[in-house]
């Protein structure tokens, strides 16, 4: 049976939570990766709307199993309040429905603390546009090998001596920044009252699902953000803190890289980026204001508004091959419908060079111009289109030009928030 991973392939805010809904009606499993809750999926089920930041986004589906693994960083506070909304919404959760990870890191409020100072003493030009929920330091304190896990939540003795080493990192670091020491007895006070509620559901994640993987269960696997912000391969140090490429779908919840049977890039049919950092088809005109109101470009977590641009295919060249991209979820293709000229960015210009990548180096990132291919728009509708059929002439060829381009298939094209309606290319659970 087809074990099938789902990531970001531009900057975040794809249309992830949609697809993986959509997709999890075919799965028997779905387990988050990487990242914590500075992500955010909005999902529309029977026009219900539901925002998820830390659950897996097949929660709202019956009768499967949501896992968190061991490669994202959780905020216990944060996850206790948000079942408590999506139980609100009528959506059943429980240890037999949920598992985290047991080696599965904590954010702690301290975690947010540092972060926010961080952001407000850097100067001008080297914000990175955090979301200030804590997520790079608690990755820095679990590469530092001070973080604290879940486990950690089940013995007093253990927890207290995990605080006292972490705090050996953090208080220097907060009298440095101004801030007040942490109060390390209100801290484990917190740890041990939150635990009752988080332990029920940690489990040893690895285990579980290469029992079931062998038992031929199908997994789907969701990342969050999007590859260009990939601690390695995205475009720093404008990323977020850790790995968001397919790879990590293996390490991030203790299974072996042939366990993935199909990669599927999420990609929308503009490209949009949330915060700071090199964006070559960002657009500062009313083309670019069309897109983001026809688009509602507003983060899910954080409300921001989303910057807007054309097409990248130069970029999703680049994350196809750094993700082994099997095949792509076009999404937001219905954003579009009315322009009368499309464009394309199929490379760049550097210093009079012309390159098919965006280079690595800050410097040279920002000197880059997009090269456009320009195409024909549509003015019919596609909101709502469940078949080919139902997509007018010229919105085929455009999504035909972007297979070309970025050399990889379109596997599913969305054309509304709506569950329903997405045009299935290729199953990418068919075996």
């Amino acid at each position: 049976m087809a074990n099938v991973v789902v990531v970001g392939a531009q900057w975040g805010d794809e249309g992830k939570g949609k697809i993986v809904d959509w997709l999890s009606e075919r799965a028997d499993i779905i387990a988050r990766f990487q990242g914590g809750h500075n992500a955010g999926h909005t999902l529309v089920v029977d026009g219900k709307v539901y925002k998820l930041h830390a659950l897996p986004s097949g929660v709202v589906r019956g009768g499967k199993l949501s896992v968190i693994g061991n490669g994202v960083v959780l905020d216990p506070w944060h996850l206790m309040k948000e079942i408590a909304t999506v139980r609100a919404q009528g959506v059943e959760i429980s240890p037999e429905t949920l598992m985290i990870a047991e080696n599965t890191p904590l954010i702690l409020p301290i975690h947010g603390e540092l972060d926010r100072a961080r952001e407000d003493a850097a100067s001008k030009g080297t914000k990175i546009g955090t979301t200030g929920r804590g997520i790079g330091p608690c990755y820095e304190d679990k590469v530092g090998r001070r973080a604290i896990r879940v486990a950690d939540l089940a013995d007093d003795a253990t927890l207290e001596a995990r605080v006292d080493r972490a705090l050996q990192h953090h208080d220097p670091l907060r009298k440095g920044l101004g801030i007040e020491p942490v109060d390390r007895d209100a801290l484990v006070a917190q740890l041990k009252e939150i635990a009752v509620q988080i332990l029920p559901f940690a489990a040893p994640v690895w285990k579980v699902l290469n029992e079931n993987r062998k038992s031929g269960k199908r997994i789907l696997f969701e990342g969050a953000q999007g590859a260009l912000l990939d601690i390695d391969f995205g475009t720093y140090p404008f990323v977020t803190s850790s790995n968001v490429i397919a790879g990590q779908a293996a390490t991030g919840v203790g299974i072996g890289p042939n366990s993935i049977d199909f990669v599927l890039g999420i990609v929308k049919a503009y490209t949009t980026r949330v915060g700071e950092g090199p964006f070559p088809t960002e657009l500062d005109d009313a083309d670019g204001q069309r897109l983001g109101e026809r688009g509602h470009e507003f983060g899910t977590t954080t409300g921001r508004k989303r910057r807007c641009g054309w097409f990248d295919a130069a970029l999703l060249r680049q994350t196809c091959a750094t993700s082994g991209v099997s095949g792509i979820a076009l999404t937001k293709l219905d954003v579009l419908d009315g322009f009368d000229r499309l464009k394309i960015c199929v490379g760049y210009d550097l210093d009079g060079k012309r390159l098919d990548y965006l280079p690595t180096a800050a410097d040279q990132q920002a000197r880059c111009t997009p090269i456009y291919e320009e195409i024909d728009g549509w003015s019919e509708s596609t909101e709502g289109a469940r078949s080919w059929a139902d997509l007018p002439a010229n919105a085929i060829k455009y999504v035909r030009r972007v297979e070309e381009l970025i050399d990889c298939p379109v596997a599913l094209v969305s054309t509304s928030p709506e569950r329903e309606d997405t045009i299935l290319v290729t199953d990418p659970f068919a075996d």
